[in-house]
Order: structure tokens, then sequence, then C-alpha cells
């Protein structure tokens, strides 16, 4: 099992809760897995996310969307703090199980990082730090998807050793149109 840069000592912290970081880029910063405690500091940057893929800012539908995922153990949000413990950053797993290997997958559904501080390892840590805990729960992988033309991401997730997938297509139904 290899956790890289990341350490043993990743695993017992994210476990704990708090994911503390040495100074990557300009400042210090921790990631921390949001409870009912953190979820006031994550709703205005889910919020920002959606506004940021055209839907309309609406806080309450935001803080209510989280706080049943978070009150249902139906995902894991991890939340990325700068030094005086603002939000700037945070990404979200749901669990998924696969039938051929009959074990758990993650799929990484979102990943966000406030646009003063893009380019600063955040969003490498929120991903490291994803798979610390899936690592952890001793997940099979962690999938997800991105844009064609989101570049930048593309290379992230390449760099981290996330493999384009080449050889299936993806199908979605929409029910609400």
């Amino acid at each position: 099992m290899e956790l890289g840069a990341l350490g043993w000592f990743t695993v017992a912290h994210l476990m704990l809760g708090v994911m503390p970081f040495l100074n990557y880029g300009v400042f210090n910063m921790e990631v921390v897995r949001v409870t009912q405690k953190e979820l006031s500091a994550v709703v205005p940057l889910f919020d920002q996310y959606r506004v940021f893929y055209g839907q309309p800012s609406d806080l309450g539908l935001a803080h209510a969307f989280l706080e049943a995922r978070i009150s249902n153990d139906e995902s894991v949000v991890l939340l990325a703090k700068n030094e005086q413990g603002i939000g700037i950053g945070f990404t979200q797993l749901y669990p998924s199980f696969s039938s051929v290997s009959v074990s758990t997958t993650l799929i990484l559904n979102d990943l966000y990082v406030i646009e003063e501080v893009r380019g600063q390892g955040i969003g490498k840590q929120l991903l490291n730090s994803a798979k610390a805990y899936a690592v952890d729960v001793k997940a099979k992988g962690i999938g997800l998807e991105t844009a064609r033309d989101n570049l930048g991401a593309q290379k992230l997730y390449e760099s981290l050793g996330y493999v384009k997938d080449t050889e299936y297509y993806s199908y979605f139904l929409n029910l609400q149109a």
C-alpha cells in the first residue's frame, strides 16, 4: 500500500478527522473531514461550486443538501482550511460498489478550490486526502469525470496516477428534463 508523500500519519489523522499539512505554496493549511461542526464553512464553497457550473446561488439549498449527505452518512466531504480556519476548497466522495470485483469504490463527484488560491497545490492536497481516505476504507479505487475541455484538471488527475478511460462511453438518462 503506497501512500506517496502523504505517509502513514495522514491516514491516522484522517481517521481522527484532522489532516495537517506542511507549507504547500504560500501558507499552511489543513484538510478535515466535514461534520456538522464544519458545515457552515463548506456551504459557501459548495454554493460557489454550483454557481461555477451554471446553477443559481442558493445557500439554503446548498446547506440542506450537504447536511442531508453528512447526517445520513451518504458522502464524505473533505474541507481544506487556511491558517485562519477559513474554507478554501473541498472535495466530496460518494460510495459506490463494484459487482464484478465485489468491492467498494468511491466516486469523486466534486472538487473545488476558490479562485484566489488556485494553482497553489490545494486541489492536489484534497485529491491526496481523498486517496488516503480511500486507502483507509479499503476501497478498490476512486472514479471521477471531468469535462473534455478541462485540461488543467486532467493534467492534475493524470499527475496523481488517475488513468483516462478510453475504452468505455458514458451515458446518462435525464429524468428531469
